[in-house]
């Protein structure tokens, strides 16, 4: 098994910054939104887009964590840890993750916010689009695209739960 990294703690950085600036130029009432992170390392990852949009914008945004593995169909648990500090009804919502891959998480995603309530509009951020989609789902900002084979994994490590940023790439020989 071979590692590479992909994206070390600058570039990281750089790649979210590029979101938070998308997200700014994209939606023109910045109070009706709230930014979503579905845990773990999306919660982390919409917390520095959080933080970036108050320097750039001085604005304080909103900021909830969702849990998906209730709504999921492959793992399903009972206990569901989601903490949405806001109702959600009539909110621009943008999700954050870390990896797009197949979309399920974030078709699980959307059913768990749909019963808290109805946003009026729901966006996806992502900091690695890695494609393998099985259903109809697309990012609306993406830190970085990197395309890989099924026999390969991205790795996103945040220093708040793995003590380094990085993005890195791992393949079964």
């Amino acid at each position: 098994m071979s590692v590479k990294e992909i994206t070390d703690e600058i570039t990281m950085k750089r790649a979210i910054t590029r979101i938070t600036y998308e997200i700014i130029e994209r939606n023109k009432d910045l109070d009706n939104l709230v930014i979503v992170g579905i845990k773990t390392r999306g919660v982390y990852i919409a917390k520095r887009i959080q933080e970036r949009l108050k320097q750039l914008e001085n604005i304080d945004i909103p900021l909830g964590e969702l849990d998906t593995n209730p709504f999921r169909d492959d793992k399903k648990t009972d206990e569901d840890t989601t903490s949405i500090p806001v109702d959600i009804t009539g909110k621009e919502i943008i999700l954050v993750d870390d990896v797009l891959y197949t979309g399920r998480t974030i078709r699980a995603a959307i059913d768990a916010l749909v019963s808290l309530g109805r946003p009026s509009k729901v966006s996806l951020a992502v900091l690695v689009d890695r494609g393998h989609r099985e259903l109809p789902i697309r990012a609306d900002y993406v830190g970085k695209n990197i395309p890989t084979s099924r026999d390969e994994e991205i790795i996103v490590t945040v220093s708040e739960v793995d003590g380094e940023d990085s993005i890195k790439i791992r393949k079964e020989d």
